[in-house]
């Protein structure tokens, strides 16, 4: 190998070379003693050949810096997600940094290398949608990386934060059918998101464990955002037969669904229950206060701000996925159908 191969290699190369996992190589690395010694020798031997350097961290020393990267940064989920990893970064005197991709190469490509140059101990990624040269640089750099709500499953051999998307539908669903609703509408995140299929599944199981039918035109696909709350909630309002009630896969859209129901002269909830998704803080004042499933997005926050820093010391992880428990959280959106 040149030179400038020699600089490039990766603990991924490494591992294909030595006919072992990137898991393995890395507990080489890291100086773990849980690697069988003829391995531990082979790959040595590659790392030596390579001239491998590995990342120092930085938590040793008195610069500490994770970074936290959405793809977006107008939406309140984001801002609990922030406050959690503060809570915890400030208690570990640790600087965060955040970032905004946007889906778009250029400002990725700008996040990348602000990140060499800070040369972050830690990557925090409230995304998924990153391409893989992305990943692939991020080993390259032998940063530490946690996935909070993942699109589907990671590409990286990273942990993952989650929260329980599934039973969080389920459950709320579960509700409105106990109050009596039989023609239950439902607006779903992106359905490419594995958080959105997976709260659009629990509504389904519920309604199949009732025994009430789930036509196509009762499901619709929104963005998580309240303008494809409004269109949705009027495109389930403008059925034949509209439902008694909506869940909302998230509190912005299930806002969208309040305006869609005033506009066309009604109540909720005398006559549409709706059901929302995340429990933000501004819920509880809304009118009326907001019947929603609480997702964790604080505590995802902090759960993934302190595997990271663990990440940094090498330390082992215990569960590469975590899910925390959603609630329901009954105020006064839904009713019993007249």
């Amino acid at each position: 190998m040149g030179t400038d191969e020699e600089r490039r290699i990766t603990i991924a190369a490494i591992a294909r070379e030595a006919g072992v996992s990137v898991p393995t190589v890395s507990r080489v690395v890291n100086g773990r003693s849980d690697v069988a010694a003829g391995t531990r020798e082979r790959v040595e031997e590659l790392l030596n050949r390579h001239d491998y350097r590995r990342r120092p961290s930085r938590l040793s020393g008195t610069a500490e810096l994770i970074d936290l990267v959405f793809n977006d940064l107008d939406s309140p989920w984001t801002v609990e997600i922030i406050r959690g990893v503060e809570q915890v970064a400030h208690s570990c005197g640790v600087g965060t940094v955040v970032s905004a991709i946007h889906r778009r190469t250029a400002p990725t490509r700008q996040w990348m290398q602000n990140l060499r140059a800070r040369a972050s101990d830690g990557v925090i990624l409230v995304t998924s949608e990153l391409a893989s040269p992305v990943h692939a640089e991020l080993r390259r750099l032998n940063v530490g990386v946690v996935v909070v709500d993942p699109a589907g499953v990671p590409s990286m051999d990273v942990p993952t934060i989650g929260a329980t998307n599934w039973s969080g539908g389920l459950h709320a669903t579960e509700y409105l059918i106990s109050l009596g609703h039989k023609r239950i509408g439902f607006v779903a995140g992106p359905l490419r998101l594995e958080c959105s299929r997976a709260r659009l599944d629990g509504y389904r199981a519920a309604c199949d464990a009732a025994g009430l039918a789930v036509p196509g035109e009762l499901i619709v696909e929104g963005n998580f955002y309240h303008e494809s709350g409004f269109s949705g909630g009027k495109l389930l309002l403008g059925l034949k037969e509209p439902p008694t009630a909506i869940f909302a896969s998230s509190d912005q859209m299930a806002l969208g669904v309040y305006e869609a129901v005033r506009q066309r002269g009604l109540r909720v909830p005398g006559d549409v229950s709706v059901v929302g998704f995340d429990d933000l803080p501004e819920m509880r004042w809304s009118s009326p206060p907001l019947t929603t499933v609480r997702q964790p997005l604080a505590e995802m926050g902090q759960l993934a701000a302190r595997t990271v820093l663990r990440l940094a010391r090498g330390e082992k992880i215990e569960s590469p996925r975590i899910e925390l428990a959603t609630e329901l959280i009954v105020r006064d959106s839904a009713a019993p159908p007249r």
